[in-house]
């Protein structure tokens, strides 16, 4: 968690690598994730750079694979563990291999295609000889067509009748048969048969409606017409036998064709499959190899060259912890090389600021995300996402607080984790289950809490645990129970004066006034809460000031601020708990009981409207002796405050750079620079530092407010689920009334309305409850860490630590982008 606390430190080096030990170096420190490269050669077009050619070769076999991969009829297996970087013998050799089975499948694939096309002519040759014999030997006008038809020649005419037969898109039939009608001016005859038969497409393999047409036509200017209508129309023409016995011979031949062809296929698609299969082992290694291969090269191009020394200048941060790891991995290069120059590691030291890297594991991840999702954090200032560990959860619980939901969201959550290796190896492209995936600890730690938080409103699924008895006690006999539908108790003789061991007790549950009782309780433990969690995010920053050396500014803001918020928030805190423990039923002085007790708001109120607080006897108007005039000191003090955040910063500057100035002009005598600039600047701090000031001011009271979400989403949650209980399960599951007992038949229905109610029970519980309530209180949690909390300290303007990774570059591989250098931070 040490590393978690802020951003590891980062140093800039220089590299001097021979080129031929670059190659491997530059495989080690991918493999490794350590090192972000920085671009030499930012002026240098792409294409005149010194391994342009490596990278369009490895892009031209990345090319050859993908379309391999596509024609695989399964996904490749993962590829096969211990990466090792390849000679460029062993590189070349791939590549002839990648050549040599494009070229094959292309064969094969043209082969199978060429074979599918003639088989799908021949079936649609057989159809339509068979629905041709229905054309002729059909009843009525067709018939006599078929008595006209007298002697055939090879043109394909019928005595004084020609006839032409073929297949055509079934979409293009109506179009098809119009074109005809218009150029033939209506002296043609057009039938046409529909092909039940999907038939599929021999290069997409689609499936397609064809419909098998005959036109009959007289005269060779109409027949010639009539063919150049079927080419516009991409209709297949086929000769067709005019008799019964020839079409009949056809048939049989036809027949014979399409059964040895379809031997063929088989036989083709066979040695395809084992092809592919012999592949799609290999597959996903040689593409890991070829995209490593790829990222290397356009990595060395960002490189500059000594043309004297003859070596590699590289540049690169690297987080300080990892220093050992990069030289390891440059003397890796040169040692497996055999170059006789060892590679040089400089230090290089600069004013620029370094990239922010915040060491993760698959625990911290997600937290570290929301975070990163408002803004990276400034190069070391204080990282939110340890505290968030702890703090979001519980916020969240606060909102959903319920064992039923809580242990719900538990255990699915669990089941992720528990099962997260089996889960992580499978890619989906399911962006919800994606998220949930990789927020499983997050939603573990929601679902813990939840359960605690609920144990402390003691609700489960809007019902009572009854653990350790009750603090109260009935104070009335049998029979004014049962005349009397509803009774109050008087603490003062019904409750027993012991707290409740843990959280609220269920005497509550059946209590008239339960919700004003919830609603005042959570109300104060939302302004409590959310005043704790602001004082927090106030106090972080003084790590940030002893950080940065900026001890000045503790006096000059963080102490204004924090007395701020405490003589005037904290303090209405500190009412609240007074309230809680002065006042009591049982109290022997009137003045402290619970007639008398006063509402903290008003008190708040005309604190600060400095109105005197009015009561009637024999009620005090002040909690204790003193308080009015306490809490104008409070109020001078707060308000004393204002004018220190607003002008302390700006003097501050002001004299510290005219303090600079004079050594400065001391040092060097030199001339004095011109007014007008430090008057701008002088304004320019003036206002935003006016901005700070009404932004904190204004922000302190609208941030206090905003942590009643807390306390509404909790009473929301709460209702919900009483209504779903009360209205659907309790109302639904009541027995008939029926004297005597129940029968079968009625027990056999009561079973089933039962299964009925609870399965919509059940499924409002996980779709509302969990589901939307549990996204909106999430949502609301998150919105108090990035403005409530993380505005009291957190920057973020910093920019990610991107190295050269390429477990990072692997993962980001199914986007059809080029392949980039740059991926995210290592586990």
């Amino acid at each position: 968690m040490g590393a978690l606390f802020r951003s590891e430190e980062m140093v800039l080096c220089q590299l001097f690598v021979q080129p031929e030990a670059a190659y491997i170096s530059m495989y080690q420190l991918g493999e490794a994730g350590i090192a972000q490269f920085r671009d030499l050669n930012p002026h240098v077009n792409d294409f005149q750079r010194r391994y342009v050619s490596e990278v369009r070769r490895c892009s031209e076999m990345e090319r050859k694979l993908r379309w391999v991969s596509g024609e695989l009829p399964e996904p490749p297996p993962p590829p096969k563990p211990g990466p090792r970087s390849l000679s460029p013998r062993e590189i070349n050799i791939l590549e002839e291999r990648i050549d040599y089975i494009e070229s094959e499948i292309q064969e094969i694939t043209r082969n199978a295609q060429n074979l599918k096309t003639d088989y799908l002519s021949l079936i649609e040759l057989k159809i339509l000889i068979e629905k041709t014999q229905t054309f002729f030997q059909d009843h009525s006008a067709q018939k006599k067509i078929s008595t006209s038809v007298a002697i055939y020649n090879n043109e394909g005419v019928l005595g004084h009748l020609g006839f032409i037969a073929g297949v055509v898109a079934t979409p293009r039939v109506p179009s098809f048969e119009r074109m005809l009608w218009r150029i033939s001016h209506g002296n043609i005859f057009f039938k046409q048969a529909q092909i039940d038969q999907p038939l599929k497409d021999p290069v997409t393999g689609h499936e397609l409606q064809k419909t098998v047409f005959v036109v009959f036509f007289h005269g060779e200017q109409i027949k010639l017409r009539v063919k150049k209508v079927c080419h516009g129309f991409q209709a297949t023409m086929y000769p067709c036998p005019a008799t019964f016995k020839e079409q009949q011979e056809m048939l049989a031949g036809v027949d014979t064709r399409i059964k040895d062809l379809k031997m063929v296929l088989e036989q083709t698609e066979h040695h395809r499959r084992l092809v592919l299969a012999n592949i799609a082992r290999d597959i996903s290694t040689w593409m890991v190899v070829v995209r490593k291969e790829k990222a290397i090269y356009h990595t060395m191009n960002m490189f500059s060259m000594d043309i004297v020394k003859k070596c590699l200048i590289a540049e690169c941060w690297v987080p300080k912890r990892d220093l050992p790891l990069m030289q390891k991995a440059l003397d890796e290069g040169v040692k497996q090389s055999g170059s006789p120059i060892p590679s040089i590691l400089h230090h290089v030291p600069t004013r620029e600021i370094p990239p922010t890297f915040n060491r993760t594991n698959k625990f911290t991840r997600g937290f570290q995300n929301l975070i990163d999702s408002y803004g990276i954090a400034s190069y070391r200032e204080v990282n939110p996402a340890l505290y968030t560990i702890i703090t979001f959860p519980f916020l969240f619980a606060v909102m959903f607080g319920d064992v039923g939901h809580g242990l719900i969201m538990t255990v699915f959550a669990a089941i992720l984790v528990i099962f997260e290796k089996r889960f992580g190896k499978v890619k989906s492209d399911n962006e919800i289950w994606n998220i949930f995936f990789g927020g499983r600890y997050i939603i573990l730690l929601m679902g813990i809490f939840s359960i605690y938080t609920g144990l402390i409103y003691n609700d489960l699924f809007s019902k009572s645990l009854n653990i350790f008895g009750s603090s109260w006690k009935n104070v009335y006999d049998n029979e004014t129970l049962l005349t009397h539908g509803s009774l109050d108790l008087d603490p003062a003789e019904a409750y027993t004066q012991t707290p409740y061991p843990f959280g609220l007790d269920p005497a509550w549950q059946f209590a008239a006034n339960n919700i004003i009782f919830l609603n005042s309780f959570k109300m104060k433990l939302s302004i409590i809460f959310g005043v704790i969690h602001m004082a927090f995010g106030v106090t972080l920053s003084v790590v940030n000031f002893n950080f940065f050396r900026k001890t000045e500014m503790i006096w000059l803001q963080y102490i204004p601020q924090i007395l701020f918020l405490l003589l005037l928030f904290w303090y209405l805190c500190i009412l609240m708990f007074m309230k809680w423990t002065m006042y009591s039923a049982v109290a022997t002085d009137p003045a402290y009981g619970t007639s008398c007790a006063p509402s903290v708001l008003i008190i708040f109120i005309n604190m600060m409207l400095l109105k005197d607080s009015e009561s009637k006897a024999p009620c005090h108007a002040f909690m204790y002796d003193g308080q009015d005039g306490l809490q104008k000191s409070f109020l001078v003090f707060a308000y004393l405050c204002v004018p220190i955040m607003l002008f302390g910063k700006p003097v501050y500057q002001i004299l510290a750079a005219k303090k600079q100035k004079q050594y400065r002009q001391g040092v060097e005598s030199g001339e004095v620079t011109p007014e007008e600039e430090p008057q701008e600047a002088v304004g320019e701090m003036m206002i935003t530092q006016a901005i700070h000031t009404i932004e904190y001011v204004l922000g302190t009271v609208s941030h206090t407010a905003s942590y009643l979400r807390l306390w509404a989403l909790s009473l929301a949650h709460a209702q919900l689920s009483a209504v779903l209980w009360q209205r659907v399960l309790k109302m639904g599951m009541a027995p008939p009334g029926v004297d005597g007992g129940l029968g079968a038949g009625l027990m056999i229905m009561y079973a089933i309305k039962m299964f009925l109610i609870f399965a919509v029970w059940a499924f409002f519980t996980l779709a509302i409850l969990v589901l939307m309530e549990g996204l909106s209180a999430f949502l609301h949690t998150l919105r108090l860490h990035w403005v409530e909390f993380m505005s009291k300290f957190y920057e973020g303007h910093g920019y990610a630590f991107l190295p050269f990774s390429f477990s990072a570059i692997l993962e980001n591989d199914e986007d059809e982008k080029p392949v980039e250098t740059n991926g995210g931070p290592p586990e």
